[in-house]
């Protein structure tokens, strides 16, 4: 007579004694069969493994007592309970409250429906899985790792959410800031570095002013505090034979992405459309660059990432369309679309047409002019990557002047302290490392 079936939900990133008592324990009841999160089932709800799916159930099949690893590409549990019908599902009694309890309601009825048992065991006391991540997470990460978590979350994710960063107090507001709506955590995935805030937080016009050197010793504030992916903003990447330098000193560094323009000459910065001139280089002369670029390339996990400059420059979505398929025909790992248009309906058209000929191929989009649209609107489009490409350096400027205001209308700094400035010992405490006073 075969065993009894055992079901075990696991993400497994980080293997501990609470973990393999739960296997023991469900392998008393029968054969153990592990259902491994996919990173596309963990996305939506945490930041993504460090280890990716393979990796994990490596280690996990592995672990005595295990009989079979199976994944699980769905948060809730219900689906795989109906595909494998399991005579029990084990799970740890952690769940009974907080946001997890609607799972566990799920599982009893999946299991009263299937005619299976749902056995709870104690959760082991002073160890979780979240505190060793958050523990780890504090020591920092690779540049390989980081670099390869761009190419993760776009296969994951329904949307990846990239937000500006100029310096590295922005960097650890992007790696930190989370909102929980119901059981899921909402969050930034990575940073932008953008040039047009590295310009504008030194005073300096968007024009590729500050120069390659400056702007990384700027962007490793960043990287030395921050764990999540970036993408940095190439603006043009400049002559061909200066790019191919870029790319390998980009990607040496963990950078995850590089987005380039198809402009030419004195860059302008795009939002000011036909107001100002905006010259686009040759389709011929664009993907030499993109060639040149993914030529000097070491690893496969490193993006460089096309940006189309047409509908900026007052041309059709054909324009664009022949550009995006070319580019990608010379090797770019993504598409970016960019217009000032306030509708957004170019943008859908693109996205949509080129979707009927290219499902896989990334596109990214940075709606600063169409805002009105939803991350999941956004994702309806085809669109993969969404950039929130200035918020943090503009939102900082209004602050930072009504401060300096009330300081000049008060002759003190009472009222500005009260009303713009947050206490300084918060101040401390977000610093990682500060000693507290």
């Amino acid at each position: 007579m075969a065993n009894k079936k055992v079901y075990l939900g696991m993400i497994a990133d980080i293997m501990h004694p609470g973990l393999i008592n739960i296997i023991t324990e469900g392998a008393k009841y029968g054969d153990v069969m592990i259902g491994l999160f996919t990173d596309k089932a963990i996305a939506t709800h945490k930041r993504l493994p460090y280890l990716s799916y393979e990796q994990r159930k490596n280690v996990v099949e592995h672990i005595n007592g295990v009989a079979e690893v199976v994944p699980q590409d769905e948060w809730s549990y219900v689906p795989n309970l109906m595909k494998y019908k399991p005579d029990y599902i084990i799970h740890g009694d952690d769940w009974c409250e907080g946001p997890e309890k609607y799972l566990r309601d799920e599982v009893f009825k999946a299991m009263e429906q299937i005619g299976g048992k749902v056995i709870e065991i104690p959760y082991t006391k002073g160890i979780t899985s979240s505190g060793l991540a958050s523990e780890l997470e504090s020591l920092g990460t690779t540049p390989q790792a980081r670099m390869k978590s761009l190419r993760r979350l776009i296969s994951a994710k329904p949307i990846v959410r990239i937000m500006e960063s100029h310096c590295g107090l922005t960097g650890l507001i992007i790696e930190h800031t989370k909102m929980q709506e119901g059981d899921a955590t909402r969050e930034f995935d990575g940073m932008w570095a953008s040039s047009l805030t590295d310009s504008t937080s030194k005073g300096k016009p968007d024009i590729e002013a500050v120069d390659l050197t400056t702007r990384l010793h700027d962007l490793n504030d960043s990287l030395e505090v921050t764990t999540k992916p970036v993408i940095y903003d190439g603006d043009t990447g400049g002559k061909v034979e200066h790019f191919v330098f870029t790319v390998r000193t980009l990607e040496r560094l963990g950078v995850s992405a590089v987005i380039i323009e198809d402009k030419v000459g004195l860059k302008q910065n795009s939002l000011f459309g036909t107001d100002a001139v905006q010259t686009q280089d040759t389709i011929e002369g664009f993907c030499h660059k993109i060639r040149s670029g993914k030529e000097a390339q070491v690893t496969n996990d490193f993006m460089i990432i096309a940006r189309i400059e047409s509908l900026i420059a007052g041309k059709p979505v054909e324009d664009a369309l022949e550009r995006a398929f070319a580019y990608v025909e010379a090797g770019a790992d993504g598409i970016m679309i960019h217009s000032k248009n306030k509708d957004g309906m170019d943008i859908k058209e693109f996205c949509t047409r080129f979707r009927e000929r290219d499902s896989h191929t990334p596109i990214v989009a940075v709606p600063t002019t169409y805002a009105q649209f939803t991350e999941e609107e956004l994702a309806e489009w085809g669109i993969n990557i969404v950039i929130y490409a200035n918020h943090m350096l503009r939102s900082a400027y209004p602050a930072m002047v009504k401060c300096a205001e009330s300081i000049l209308e008060h002759h003190r700094c009472q009222e500005a302290s009260a009303d713009y400035c947050m206490p300084i010992k918060e101040i401390l405490n977000l610093i990682p490392g500060t000693k507290k006073k």
